[in-house]
């Protein structure tokens, strides 16, 4: 198993298949992971794998630490194209995630104000009204949504705590369409030896229905990239992308994929 952790607070710039040019803010530990999934398709590795034994970050020390990156790219005239909240885990869970978001954005409109603000979000803390209300004020709210099939989100995504994934689809559906839809679709088996594919009509249309609901502006599907915890996954083939992205066309919904 060959998987990655990220720098904290800043790491990056890295060339994003979805979104190009893109300076990463990681709101977690450097040395381990803290997250309310523990995919068996993240490329940070299993959390148990993970722990950290540093702290989070403090709100000052993330703003303190963009800024620096920030003069830096802008002297070297190197402008990203998105300042993106990811890393080792769920950014939302930082207990000063709405106050950071402010930051970025007033740090982004001083230096680099083309650049888009993105946060990829496995959506489990949009229930939270403040996390809400900041996800709302990015550009690009990046939220995941695997599959509105609970057994298997608990099999393939592996929620760490309480999941309420009714709750979940009504939080998202809040937003009021200022979100993108992020789904990953793959093939294989768990090792325990459970089918993972969720690129037929069982799982799809049953999404799709949830999808057409929520209404976000957009929808991004995607398939395994990078090495797994789990070595027993498998890519879904472009030509399964493509017609998932052509029945979400037909609902009116626009989508991508990436390979």
């Amino acid at each position: 198993m060959s998987t990655v952790l990220y720098s904290s607070p800043i790491f990056g710039p890295v060339h994003s298949r979805r979104l190009g040019v893109s300076l990463g803010i990681n709101l977690l530990p450097a040395d381990g992971k803290v997250c309310t999934f523990d995919c068996i398709y993240c490329e940070c590795g299993f959390n148990s794998q993970r722990r950290p034994s540093v702290s989070m970050p403090t709100r000052e020390e993330v703003r303190m630490a963009l800024e620096e990156r920030l003069k830096a790219m802008r002297a070297e005239g190197t402008p990203p194209d998105v300042l993106t909240f990811a890393g080792n885990g769920e950014p939302t869970v930082h207990p000063h995630f709405p106050e950071i978001i402010e930051d970025t954005l007033a740090l982004r409109d001083c230096y680099f104000p083309d650049a888009k603000v993105s946060v990829l979000s496995n959506s489990t803390t949009v229930g939270r009204p403040a996390v809400r209300k900041a996800l709302m004020m990015v550009d690009n709210a990046i939220m995941k949504l695997d599959t509105v099939d609970a057994a298997y989100i608990r099999m393939l995504d592996r929620p760490t705590g309480r999941f309420d994934l009714e709750k979940i689809i009504q939080s998202l559906k809040q937003m009021e369409g200022k979100l993108i839809i992020q789904t990953m679709f793959l093939k294989g088996h768990s090792s325990q030896g459970e089918d993972v594919d969720n690129t037929t009509d069982r799982y799809v249309l049953p999404w799709m229905q949830v999808v057409k609901e929520i209404a976000p502006r957009q929808v991004m599907i995607y398939t395994v990239d990078r090495e797994t915890p789990d070595s027993n996954l498998q890519k879904a083939t472009p030509a399964e992308l493509d017609r998932i992205v052509s029945l979400l066309a037909g609902q009116g919904i626009k989508a991508m994929a990436s390979y």
